[in-house]
């Protein structure tokens, strides 16, 4: 029997509800929630924590505006995501392989799990690192635990998919008041803080700074999120009437919203701390994970700043493996018709992943995480048009979306976003081309 949580069944209407289940209304509003915390993991990964490290460290509240514009640039397209699933029963991924030749199909598929492997790499490498740092193992050792971790959690998903997502936002308030405590101890300068939510001009000018808001964007908007959004939300509105769409769409945006806002307290919170402890005392050159537990400790004066650093890293790194295994079924489904077991789907993922953090590891040493980590958040951003702009394109067709259509402001505020960061990506292959 197909046990699919992504199976497709065509109905009359040309919506898709899931086999077997009968029509998907849920009995109370809250059978809607769970989505939204599902996607705000990815954006709190080890890959964030490397590029608010090496920015905040090396800038101090300067890049602080890449943050808060990559989270509403994230909360937007993520809302786009949802509402294309909700309205029209089928993720991007489908709609993409419906509206593309087979040989766009194939590129879009092939790029999409490139960014998965390069977002999968981030989390082994992260969850190995605080697990060298909380069990004093080595970072091989990590590598390959973190591995075992990973089916661990998943096999939560045997218990129902509500106790994972329940298990994932517990996960989530754990590190948000771990970073609470780090900010208490921090004690960092609320104005500089401020005042770096202002662009400044030297973005684009400094080739440092254009390589860390690239590995921000990449890291807090994440291609193959998009994907997965549209993919978790789609069965609920089976029917397609406009009263069940809009009842849906009213919880899955509180629900998007709540969860992003978490996540962007979250990634300021990183940026904030390695401002406040590092760049402040003049250790501008902490950009290792390794390193900066290491070094909070004895900067902020208590070691419970130290255990909880790689807690919270544990934490983010572990769940984040849930987003990238639902996101590589859902693109790999809706692009191929494939399906796997996610048992063999995140076999087949981790697999692929631990061979580049194995090899980093030997490049790189023991303490050369961060370097894997920042420019596998870099190669997500590079990969963030091929989804971002199907999206907007698909979201905004009157024959796809009907009256649900997006138009006006947020059309524009969404073709804005797909233009910066086709532009911050630009500016970031001319440095690396050139030198600049």
């Amino acid at each position: 029997m197909n046990t699919n949580p992504f199976a497709l069944r065509p109905r009359p209407d040309g919506r898709r509800h899931l086999p077997g289940r009968g029509p998907a209304r849920p009995t109370h509003w809250f059978s809607f929630v769970g989505a939204g915390a599902l996607i705000a993991v990815g954006y709190i990964d080890p890959g964030n924590w490397a590029t608010a490290l090496g920015a905040g460290a090396g800038y101090g509240y300067q890049l602080l505006s890449m943050v808060l514009l990559s989270s509403v640039m994230t909360m937007l397209l993520q809302w786009l995501s949802s509402r294309l699933g909700v309205v029209t029963g089928r993720d991007l991924a489908q709609i993409c392989r419906e509206r593309t030749g087979r040989a766009g199909t194939l590129f879009l598929w092939l790029t999409s799990e490139v960014a998965i492997i390069a977002c999968d790499v981030a989390e082994v490498v992260g969850s190995a690192v605080a697990l060298q740092l909380l069990l004093s193992v080595s970072l091989t050792v990590g590598v390959l635990m973190s591995a075992v971790c990973t089916f661990a959690l998943l096999a939560l998903q045997q218990k129902g998919g509500r106790r994972l997502e329940a298990v994932i936002a517990v996960l989530i308030v754990f590190v948000e008041l771990c970073f609470v405590v780090e900010l208490a101890l921090a004690k960092p300068d609320w104005h500089a803080a401020l005042a770096g939510t202002v662009p400044s001009a030297e973005l684009l000018r400094n080739a440092g700074m254009v390589w860390l808001a690239a590995g921000i964007v990449g890291a807090t908007v994440m291609p193959h999120n998009l994907y997965l959004h549209s993919a978790l939300v789609k069965h609920h509105a089976p029917d397609g009437s406009d009263a069940e769409i809009g009842a849906a769409l009213s919880v899955v945006n509180v629900d998007t919203f709540a969860s992003l806002a978490f996540a962007f307290v979250i990634n300021a919170a990183l940026l904030i701390v390695a401002a406040a402890v590092f760049h402040a005392s003049g250790r501008r050159d902490v950009t290792d994970l390794a390193d900066a537990q290491r070094l909070i400790a004895p900067l902020v004066g208590t070691r419970w700043a130290g255990i909880l650093f790689a807690a919270a890293l544990l934490a983010c790194g572990l769940s984040a493996t849930v987003t990238g295994v639902l996101a590589g079924q859902a693109v790999m489904e809706g692009f191929l018709c494939l399906y796997l077991p996610r048992w063999k789907r995140a076999l087949l993922t981790r697999v692929l992943a631990i061979g580049p953090a194995l090899v980093a590891v030997a490049m790189f040493g023991q303490n050369g995480s961060n370097q894997l980590l920042v420019a596998s958040q870099v190669v997500l951003s590079l990969q963030l048009p091929l989804a971002v702009v199907p999206m907007i394109r698909y979201a905004s067709d009157a024959g796809l979306m009907r009256g649900w259509r997006v138009r006006g402001v947020p059309l524009a505020l969404a073709w804005l976003s797909a233009a910066f960061i086709v532009v911050l990506n630009g500016a970031l292959l001319w440095q690396l081309a050139f030198g600049g």
